[in-house]
């Protein structure tokens, strides 16, 4: 079902579609592609952040179930070169960085319905050479899909007519159960290594290990050993096969929820920064910690960095990311 449901300040529509599949229902935007919300059947409370009316997602939103790019993450003063060529980009980010591909990348677009079924969305977006400061026409697109065993299935492919960036994300804020925080969830990741940011958030270049941190979530810990976080957690080095990287369980609920992706960085960020005044999905404003967002992407500021993976995009590549989140109820 596709309504609309909203409408952009030079009022233009916004639709909400619904999906329903393996005992998943979900509401998409075109507004940033947006996971508006999604629920799991016998679970009452909803799985992500988010708002149940359109306006709040154009002033408080701090990335609500949005598709982020054309670079997801940050990119340190906005200062991109790519074949000899040099580019300054939209610096979003407290006037010092690139933040999401800058403050009107795809997280705020406005997305077209390419496909649409009753378990499955397809979106399209085009950002024009030049956009944010980022070189090439780049032609994205998503699709969401409801799968059996409670599966919440992602795919994101890129094209571009110019040599460019291209690492997306998907920005949901994950709660599995009905408290105000996620204090009581625990986490588990397939990493051994992170990348330490400086006092900005940018990456110093280091590869750290995580052993020995309050990053080491080898084994399945507290979520909250690590606060405050908001760091990439180094999967591999390059693109892989779907494989499952994390894991994330509510230690009340039971509720477990597993992330597999293709990706090389698992960007995990508690949501330390979230504070509403409009009430969300669950009845009540949203505060720090209400939910947690594990982002598969590329490592952070990539391109300044020649030992992390890399997110060129060039003329006849196609960039495709495959991503799931699994939803099970389980043993703690």
């Amino acid at each position: 079902m596709t309504e609309i449901w909203g409408h952009m300040p030079d009022g233009r529509a916004v639709h909400r579609v619904t999906l329903k599949g393996g005992g998943l229902t979900a509401h998409v935007l075109t507004f940033g592609a947006v996971l508006q919300d999604l629920r799991l059947e016998g679970h009452e409370a909803p799985l992500v952040l988010g708002f149940p009316e359109f306006a709040p997602y154009l002033t408080e939103s701090p990335y609500f179930g949005a598709t982020v790019g054309r670079f997801a993450n940050r990119i340190r003063g906005g200062h991109l070169e790519l074949d000899g060529q040099t580019y300054q980009l939209d610096t979003n980010d407290g006037g010092r960085h690139t933040l999401h591909g800058g403050a009107e990348g795809l997280g705020g677009h406005l997305w077209e319905i390419d496909t649409a079924a009753e378990d499955h969305v397809t979106l399209k977006a085009v950002l024009p050479d030049g956009h944010m400061g980022f070189p090439g026409t780049l032609t994205a697109r998503v699709t969401l899909a409801l799968m059996e065993a409670g599966t919440l299935d992602i795919q994101m492919r890129a094209e571009t007519d110019k040599t460019t960036l291209c690492s997306l994300a998907h920005h949901s804020y994950f709660t599995l159960d009905d408290a105000e925080t996620v204090s009581e969830h625990v986490l588990q990741v397939e990493a051994g290594s992170f990348t330490p940011v400086e006092t900005t958030l940018i990456p110093t270049g280091q590869v750290a290990q995580a052993a020995g941190t309050r990053f080491d979530f080898r084994k399945a810990a507290p979520l909250v050993q690590a606060y405050p976080i908001d760091h990439n957690f180094c999967l591999s080095k390059d693109r892989q096969p779907l494989r499952q990287v994390a894991s994330l369980q509510s230690t009340t609920s039971g509720l477990r929820m597993t992330c597999l992706t293709t990706e090389p960085g698992l960007q995990i960020y508690d949501g330390s920064g979230i504070n509403t005044t409009t009430k969300g999905l669950a009845g009540q404003p949203m505060g720090a910690c209400a939910g947690i967002a594990l982002e598969p992407q590329v490592w952070p500021d990539a391109h300044h960095h020649k030992n992390f993976p890399q997110a060129v995009l060039r003329p006849g590549e196609r960039y495709h990311q495959h991503t799931q989140f699994v939803f099970s109820r389980g043993q703690t």
